[in-house]
């Protein structure tokens, strides 16, 4: 019964937080108040209670190593398959086909099914997951189709229809170490800017040296672990929008698509590949059917302007998620 009552129940959460919004209860921009409470309060709890509470050991860096194959390979697939469409379009795809929503969506599900056993195993798989989502993919979307990260690409000169914008790189090799220091530099400090990053970084460093943290932790930050669930879902219904035409529709329907193959690859490889036990695989596997990311909705409103695409992508792959990973649950 917890199987159907679970994902049911974060359905009506996700639904309750667009309906609000449509009753002007919560404005459009809102839900970056919730999404700072989750990135910076209640996913930290999460993982600093599951470290506290369940066993951990160095094996599980494999998980880690593999979400990082399974983050950055279509990233590099949907760069290769865009390269005739127009620029707009390959930088839509590349964000948000890439990456695995699993520390504010899958997270929360798994725990919700297995316990605070779960949250290691997925620790471990959001880290890898981290290292692409919240730095690398915007860098290189914006590098390879040669887009000024510092404002939409719509105030950018280029012709219509062309699939990577002009760029003249500089002559001067001074002007290009510096060129190269600045990237450098913009992806590493986006990287650790993110709080859930910078947690992860530091349990792993206790992992290695064999730290336990004190127990009286786990009692200070369980009510943060116990409100994830419910403000991820939230966070998710205020980010939800309709799209305004048909040509969206098929946008989003191309993103899903993909996503939907090779997130079907990736949980086949985390099934047959891992070294780990039934459980840890099927939690891998879920992760593996996380929906798209909200840092790909953060980088699409800089990129492109459109959030409320975006926005949509994530609600719909949302609920197909819900589906996937509950039928992981059950029948697997």
């Amino acid at each position: 019964m917890n199987a159907l009552i679970t994902p049911f129940s974060f359905l009506l959460i996700i639904i309750a937080g667009y309906l609000f919004k449509r009753a002007g209860w919560f404005r459009d921009r809102d839900y970056r108040i919730i999404q700072r409470a989750v990135f910076d309060i209640t996913i930290p709890c999460v993982l600093i209670n599951s470290f506290v509470t369940s066993e951990h050991d160095t094996s599980l860096l494999i998980i880690t190593g593999f979400s990082f194959l399974c983050s950055i390979i279509p990233l590099i697939i949907m760069y290769l398959v865009t390269w005739r469409r127009p620029v707009e379009e390959r930088a839509f795809e590349m964000l948000n086909v890439t990456g695995f929503n699993s520390g504010n969506f899958c997270l929360p599900v798994t725990q919700a099914y297995y316990g605070s056993s779960a949250v290691v195993d997925a620790m471990m798989f959001d880290i890898g997951n981290s290292a692409v989502i919240s730095s690398f993919m915007n860098v290189f979307t914006t590098g390879m189709l040669h887009i000024d990260p510092s404002k939409p690409l719509s105030e950018q000169t280029h012709t219509p229809g062309v699939t990577v914008l002009p760029y003249t790189p500089p002559t001067d090799p001074q002007a290009r170490r510096l060129q190269r220091r600045a990237s450098a530099r913009r992806a590493v400090k986006s990287l650790f800017s993110s709080l859930p990053f910078d947690i992860y970084m530091v349990l792993i460093v206790l992992m290695l040296a064999h730290v336990d943290l004190p127990q009286w932790l786990a009692q200070v930050t369980q009510p943060g672990a116990n409100a994830n669930s419910f403000c991820s879902m939230l966070m998710v219904g205020m980010l939800m929008e309709l799209p305004n035409d048909w040509r969206e529709v098929r946008t989003v329907g191309k993103v899903i698509g993909w996503r939907l193959g090779l997130e079907a690859l990736c949980a086949a490889a985390a099934w047959f590949l891992l070294p780990f036990d039934v459980q840890t695989r099927k939690i891998i596997m879920m992760m593996c059917l996380s929906p798209s990311t909200i840092f790909g909705t953060m980088f699409t409103d800089r990129v492109l302007g459109n959030a409320q695409l975006a926005g949509f992508t994530l609600s719909v792959t949302a609920v197909i998620s819900l589906v996937c990973t509950s039928a992981v649950y059950m029948l697997v």
